[in-house]
């Protein structure tokens, strides 16, 4: 029976990571409250009282577009402070092996599509989340730091566009699939017959759901340390994890309202930025270990109306 922490249990990825390990472990997560990953003492203290074999490291600060550009310190600041405390503490208290989970946001404004893992720090970022993905670059590039110099067993991925249950569907916060369809089922139940989109709408992402990001990371966690580095390179040590597929967020607008069942007009706010025009990663990495995504866009998107419709979405 292995000991596994998992940092940011109650998110999206934390939450999904915890449905899919095997009930064989002995898993353990804490509130915040009880534990403030910025405070160092503290989680180091957590982590030598329980002397973890596994971590998975899927808490952080997220958002969208508005988010990032209205709290880019406290973006930047707070998922250093995360990721440092959590990973030194791993460090110090000689976890087996540690997942560090990054974001899409890491590769530049401007590179080949797909994008694969060299392409890493090869141009300019996208402004709009800038701090963010700054963080999530120190976070990859720490855990390779490690390994060089320590020996230690620190893996990273790094996903496409996420969602799935428990999401954050927050007016300002939520991310693009999460921030449609709240708006599209608020539309509908308020019998508006016009939604507002920001962007023009031609920016095209690729998006997976969470369980089978879940189901990526159990899967590279499990591979033995001679065999997850043989998958990466030196340079790069680190894995892209992707559905294979982009669509616009004009299609994606429309496909949510067909799902959905909303017939109202759709208009598109060109004065507010449409982010990174495509971001579609190259995953041939992890399909080499026999992975691939098994819930469709349009069956994961069923999936989260569902669920939001019998929690009676907030409507305000």
């Amino acid at each position: 029976m292995k000991k596994i922490f998992v940092a940011g249990h109650k998110g999206l990825v934390g939450s999904a990571i915890i449905k899919k390990l095997s009930k064989r472990n002995k898993i353990f997560t804490i509130e915040k409250k009880k534990l403030d990953l910025l405070n160092y003492e503290k989680t180091l203290n957590y982590f030598k009282k329980h002397k973890f074999d596994h971590v998975y490291l899927c808490a952080a600060k997220v958002g969208g577009i508005y988010a990032n550009l209205k709290h880019p310190a406290d973006f930047i600041y707070q998922n250093l402070q995360i990721q440092n405390n959590c990973i030194i503490s791993a460090y110090k208290t000689k976890v087996n092996k540690l997942l560090f989970l990054g974001s899409s946001c890491v590769y530049p404004k401007k590179t080949k599509i797909p994008i694969k893992e060299k392409f890493l720090l090869s141009g300019d970022l996208e402004k709009t989340n800038e701090a963010y993905a700054l963080s999530k670059i120190a976070g990859i590039k720490m855990c390779e730091s490690f390994n060089i110099q320590y020996n230690t067993d620190f893996r990273a991925v790094m996903p496409t566009n996420l969602y799935g249950p428990n999401d954050n569907y927050d007016d300002l916060n939520s991310h693009v699939l999460a921030a449609l369809i709240k708006k599209i089922l608020k539309a509908k139940q308020k019998n508006k017959n016009r939604i507002i989109i920001w962007g023009n709408g031609n920016a095209k992402r690729e998006f997976l759901h969470a369980y089978d990001l879940a189901d990526a990371c159990i899967k590279i966690m499990r591979l033995s340390k001679k065999n997850f580095f043989n998958l990466v390179e030196k340079e790069s040590q680190f894995i892209n994890i992707g559905y294979g597929k982009e669509i616009s967020i004009k299609k994606l607008t429309k496909l949510i309202c067909n799902i959905a069942n909303y017939h109202g007009t759709i208009a598109y706010d060109k004065t507010k930025p449409n982010g990174t025009y495509r971001k579609l990663i190259d995953s041939s990495r992890i399909k080499k270990i026999n992975w691939k995504p098994k819930i469709s866009l349009t069956e994961g998107i069923s999936f989260v109306i569902k669920e939001l419709n019998q929690s009676k979405i907030d409507s305000k």
